[in-house]
């Protein structure tokens, strides 16, 4: 199973995949502003019990900090406590994604050597400038699990020279909201031909909202996305 847990919210745009964050976007409906970062209620949620011991039970999957960048230098300052917490629940898998990989070495806990086991590093690269950019620099790094994900996908993105068995899976999907850009399934293919080559799982996750394939463009519904790209049938494991 997987769950949730975001020590805080809110983020800075970044780079072009930033562009039309859905962070932003959903606070906008409720006219927050998502460029005012703070600690959410739930800052301790993984060490939170019940009358039956943890309320986040052994195994699962967490996903981390997904309203912001766990990486934000605006979170420096409570950073610190949410690896205390990762450390104190070894049982369970924690998932990072980030686009601020740059910042790797200044974020660490003091006891981090080789990489926490139970945590899972992601680096997002939405074109071929930022694949080239954060990559290199990625792969130097000591992380016990490294993953790369292409969401938004923005153009098409030759990642063969990257992807390597410390590569652990790859993840592309398209954007989605109502200024989505588009995202073409011979993008995603030419991603998906490579971790064929290089024996890497690859998962394509959805589609976006605006799909061209074979040079028509789809406008994809919320609800279809994910559906359009499983029945695309095109998944490595």
């Amino acid at each position: 199973m997987s769950l949730l847990w975001n020590p805080w919210h809110g983020c800075k745009k970044y780079s072009e995949g930033c562009l039309h964050c859905y962070v932003f976007r959903i606070d906008g409906e409720i006219s927050r502003d998502a460029s005012l970062v703070r600690r959410n209620l739930s800052f301790d949620l993984p060490l939170r019990k019940s009358a039956d011991g943890y309320k986040i039970k052994s195994g699962e999957r967490v996903f981390t900090c997904l309203s912001s960048d766990f990486f934000l230098d605006t979170a420096d300052v409570w950073r610190r406590e949410a690896w205390s917490i990762i450390r104190l629940r070894p049982d369970l898998d924690f998932f990072i994604i980030t686009k601020r990989i740059l910042r790797f070495y200044e974020s660490l806990p003091d006891d981090w050597g080789d990489g926490y086991p139970n945590v899972t590093i992601a680096v997002t690269c939405e074109n071929q400038k930022r694949a080239d950019e954060r990559l290199p620099y990625f792969l130097s790094l000591p992380i016990a699990h490294k993953e790369i994900i292409c969401e938004p996908l923005l153009d098409e993105i030759d990642l063969s020279p990257y992807l390597s068995p410390n590569i652990e899976g790859v993840t592309v999907g398209g954007e989605s909201g109502e200024k989505a850009r588009v995202c073409d399934f011979d993008w995603v293919l030419t991603i998906r031909d490579a971790c064929f080559s290089a024996g890497v799982p690859f998962v394509f996750k959805q589609t976006g909202a605006n799909f061209r394939k074979d040079g028509r463009l789809y406008s994809i519904p919320r609800r279809e996305q994910a559906k359009q790209a499983e029945r695309a049938g095109i998944d490595l494991s």
